[in-house]
């Protein structure tokens, strides 16, 4: 059985699966099966690329920035686990590689799969390499140090660190098409984020939503990051952590008003 997860229905795929060796019946080991010319270790990653990476090195940085935020915000453990990134030199090499490996995938610009082992970002060297190895990394990063995320939290937390680091906490392209939303009273509601239980079920709307939320638990009240924290730690603890937001309704009053307030506060 396979399980598709798109990160952005238009834009990317991430594949979570107990058995994603059905994606091809000659999956050996992916890292063996191409000419590397760079390959640099950093953190929990192991990058091999077709091409020179020097100069590249800030990408390298931002996510070593994601794993700190991650500690720091979320207060998990650093990854786990080892995290494998391929990068192509272009479209052609990428897709070659995806169709001797992932034939059976829908084609997407960038590629989290996560099997039994390390997890796996793979990527092609475009204008937006950066966005790209900053979301796909972000899934991995998470999956890597908890046993299970829920799935608004997971995109909307992938949303939220593919921005620039200086940009995270005051800009997304997601701003504009919220504030819409409010004037025309679509509330994000979290209990319909919550209700999603496959991809299918996301838009544009929900990633939007989930971004917001996740802006809101980071940014807003100490109390609503507080109750994130103490609901991962359940995660990881493998405590059944009941629903979010009836833990959310409980420690704050209104929230879904208190998010309303939030963004209007911190992008008029």
């Amino acid at each position: 059985m396979i399980f598709l997860r798109p990160c952005l229905a238009w834009r990317r795929i991430c594949l979570h699966s107990a058995a994603l060796a059905a994606l091809s019946g000659s999956f050996l080991n992916p890292a063996n099966a191409q000419p590397w010319i760079d390959i640099r270790a950093f953190g929990p990653f192991v990058c091999r690329a077709d091409f020179l990476l020097s100069g590249h090195e800030r990408i390298f940085a931002d996510l070593a920035r994601i794993q700190e935020d991650l500690v720091h915000h979320l207060q998990i453990p650093p990854a786990q686990e080892r995290i494998e990134i391929y990068l192509f030199r272009s479209r052609a090499q990428y897709d070659q590689y995806l169709n001797r490996w992932f034939p059976n995938v829908p084609y997407r610009r960038a590629l989290y799969v996560k099997n039994k082992g390390p997890g796996m970002v793979l990527a092609y060297f475009s204008d937006s390499l950066d966005t790209d190895m900053r979301h796909e990394c972000t899934h991995a990063l998470l999956h890597a140090s908890l046993p299970m995320v829920p799935l608004w939290l997971d995109e909307g937390l992938a949303e939220y660190f593919e921005n620039p680091p200086d940009e995270r906490a005051t800009g997304s392209p997601h701003r504009k098409g919220l504030r819409w939303s409010l004037r025309l009273g679509q509330l994000p509601s979290l209990e319909r984020l919550e209700a999603k239980r496959q991809l299918s079920e996301m838009g544009r709307v929900e990633y939007r939503a989930a971004w917001a939320w996740t802006h809101f638990l980071l940014h807003g009240p100490p109390a609503a990051q507080q109750e994130l924290v103490r609901y991962l730690a359940d995660v990881r603890q493998r405590t059944p952590p009941g629903q979010f937001s009836d833990r959310l309704q409980q420690r704050l009053p209104d929230p879904s008003g208190q998010l309303v307030r939030h963004i209007k506060q911190h992008f008029p």
